[in-house]
This record gives structure tokens, sequence and C-alpha cells, in this order.
């Protein structure tokens, strides 16, 4: 991915716009992070006013965006829902089908929905207004509850932070992780939430210090190679296991073993892009237990075997790609959504 197109319309939101210039459009080079050829473009170039009382002047027109690698739909007012210009219909619709990718941030997704690239995929908008889109689009399988959803090469995320969090998911499978924690470390932000937390969490800060679970998850991530079962985590913060589960779910909006697994899959992609180390033996380090229940979990989440991400994201010389043919020739990689 080299090139970005970044659509504003009348009435976009400054900060999911600036999401999309703060991922996609700032210089990282003194940090060893390759640039992108970002640019902000509109239908009529010239002044676009935002919602917030100020105005961006845009020199680019659509023609930019028919062959950037990725076009970012930053959101428009709900007034605006179903009224986009045809020609930004069409740009998305082009894009799709030549298969770059599409990301929308918050109620952008409206505008992915209108262009009728949605249909038939799971997608989904800040939960405010989900019902509203699945109501004006039925074709559409909206997910009120995550924080951004990929289907193929169109990813749609909810409101505010949950575009970040698109954009990271995003840089990961383009640049890996180790090179997208850098730009997360930048931000400072955490380097990875999944997108099948929840958009609601219930506490998201624990009430009483005291009960955090915060020791417990640092303890995990030291022994992602023991067998970590809800009864043992339970014990480790003196709770009884149901207690520790609807504790864990009100925290982080993820369960305790999909919160694991994912750690557990980021340790895998650090250890694939920093070592040389056999499939055997990063399974063993990450908790798998063999290669084949990583290559399975690792292709689930990413779409992408072990050892075709090592090809492409290792940092030593000399990683040898034919090898990465012949294992996504011998294990299917499923489509990541």
């Amino acid at each position: 991915m080299k090139t970005v197109a970044c659509i504003v319309l009348p009435g976009f939101a400054p900060f999911e716009f600036g999401v999309a210039c703060e991922a996609f459009g700032l210089d990282r080079a003194d940090d060893g992070v390759p640039n992108f050829d970002f640019r902000v473009v509109t239908p009529d170039p010239g002044v676009v006013p935002s919602q917030m009382g100020f105005s961006l002047n845009v020199d680019h027109d659509l023609s930019f965006a028919d062959h950037a690698d990725l076009v970012v739909a930053c959101p428009i007012p709900r007034a605006a829902w179903g009224q986009t210009d045809e020609r930004v219909l069409d740009v998305l619709r082009r894009a799709a089908d030549r298969g770059a990718w599409v990301l929308s941030v918050c109620s952008g997704s409206f505008i992915l929905a209108q262009a009728g690239i949605l249909d038939g995929r799971r997608a989904t908008t800040h939960w405010k207004y989900a019902a509203t889109m699945m109501q004006m689009h039925p074709e559409v399988e909206v997910d009120p509850d995550v924080l951004y959803v990929q289907d193929g090469r169109i990813i749609t995320s909810a409101g505010t932070a949950a575009g970040l969090d698109a954009c990271l998911h995003l840089l990961r499978q383009e640049l890996g992780a180790e090179m997208t924690n850098t730009i997360a470390r930048r931000m400072v932000v955490a380097p990875q939430r999944d997108g099948g937390q929840a958009q609601f969490i219930t506490s998201p800060l624990p009430q009483v210090q005291s009960l955090s679970l915060a020791p417990v998850t640092d303890w995990m991530l030291q022994n992602l190679d023991l067998d970590l079962s809800v009864d043992l985590l339970a014990a480790r913060a003196h709770m009884s296991p149901r207690t520790f589960a609807r504790r864990f779910k009100a925290d982080y909006g993820t369960t305790p073993a999909a919160w694991l697994g994912r750690q557990r899959i980021i340790l895998a992609q650090r250890l694939l892009e920093q070592t040389d180390w056999a499939i055997d033996r990063i399974a063993e380090d990450c908790g798998f237990g063999s290669a084949a229940v990583l290559r399975q979990n690792f292709s689930r989440a990413l779409g992408i075997s072990p050892t075709a991400y090592r090809a492409r994201f290792a940092l030593a010389d000399g990683r040898d790609a034919a090898a990465a043919d012949l294992d996504d020739a011998a294990q299917p990689v499923p489509s990541v959504a």
C-alpha cells in the first residue's frame, strides 16, 4: 500500500478526519516507517465546511482516488445519509471492484452502504446509528457491538477512537506488527484493540482500584505459554470463576479466552518477524501447543498463514518466500471478517 485518498464532504467530522491524517498522512521516515502518498480529495475542490464551524481548503478532486491503494470515507452529517454525491459512490464502487482497500470511520459507513459495496457483507458503525443502518440498508449485516469489522478488503469502524483501531488493524496487515507498534507508540495509543471488543464497555475503568484485573492480565502476558484456564486466572484474582469472567467482560469488553487468544496471536506475529525460530517452537512459546493449532488460529485471525506472514514481514534478510507459497498451498486461508 503506497497511496491513500481520504474523501471529505460538507459537514465532515474533524476528529475522524484527523484519525485518517494521523494514521496515513504523517511523515514517520525518521522512525523507519515508509510514508504514504496521502491526499485529501473531494468532488469539487475548494472550501469544504466541517460540522464544527470551520472549513478545509481541499486541492484535489476525486481522480486521485481512482488509483489509490486505500480509499477512506470520513463521516458525514445524518441529514446527508443516503444523499451522497454519485461521483463519490462511483469512486468507491470502482475501488472495491479493483480490489483496493476501502475504509470508513464511524458514519462514513453510510456512504459505503449507499454505494452498495457493503451488500451481503458484515459491517459496523457507531452503536447509536446501527439501528438506522439496519433500517436503511437491510442488505447489510450490521454488527453494532464491535469496534471494527474487516470483510475482504473493506473495513468499517465504530465511532471516534475505534476508527484509529481500524487504521492500526489495516497498517498491521500492510506493514507488520513491529512497525505498526512503532506507529502506535508515537501516537501514544495501545497498539492493538481487537475488533471484536464491545463498543460499549460496562466499566471502562475499574471502580475499585484494589480489584483491578491489570495485575492478572500483566501476568497473563508474561506467561502466554502456560495453560491459562479461567479457574487458574480467577484464583490469581481471588474471585470465583463466574465472577472473574463477568468482571473481565465488563472491564475489557470481551471474554478472557478471546483476549488471551488475541495476545497469543500478537506474540506470534512479533516472533515471526524478529526470529528465525521454527513454527513449532513459536507455537509452544505462544501457548498454542502445536504448529497446526497455531496455523489454524493465525489464519483465522489474519487471513494469512504464519509462513507467508514471516516471508512478508520478517526483519531479518534471507527469508525464503517460496516457503510461504508451499505453506499457503497446504493450508487453506479463510477470509477475515
